[in-house]
């Protein structure tokens, strides 16, 4: 039987390249972005970044699901030792 979307290993795979690539080129455009406006007042400043904090994440909400549980199709050794 097929399954639909990504094996655990690739999401483990994808999960660490958003992580480690993607998160910094967010976070390097949203200062730029900030950066080019004028300077808003801080606590503006600072619900605009807590908000793209929590929004770049949704459109990988399906990646990050479970990656950090055992891999549920992996075979388990029954035997105590």
């Amino acid at each position: 039987m097929a399954k639909d979307g990504l094996s655990y290993r690739a999401r483990r795979i994808w999960a660490l390249v958003i992580l480690l690539v993607g998160m910094p080129l967010y976070i390097v455009l949203a200062v730029t972005i900030m950066n080019l406006l004028d300077r808003p007042p801080i606590w503006l400043e600072l619900l605009v970044y807590v908000a793209l904090g929590v929004v770049w994440v949704l459109p990988f909400k399906f990646v990050f699901k479970g990656v950090g549980k055992e891999d549920p199709d992996a075979l388990h050794d029954e035997h105590p030792k």
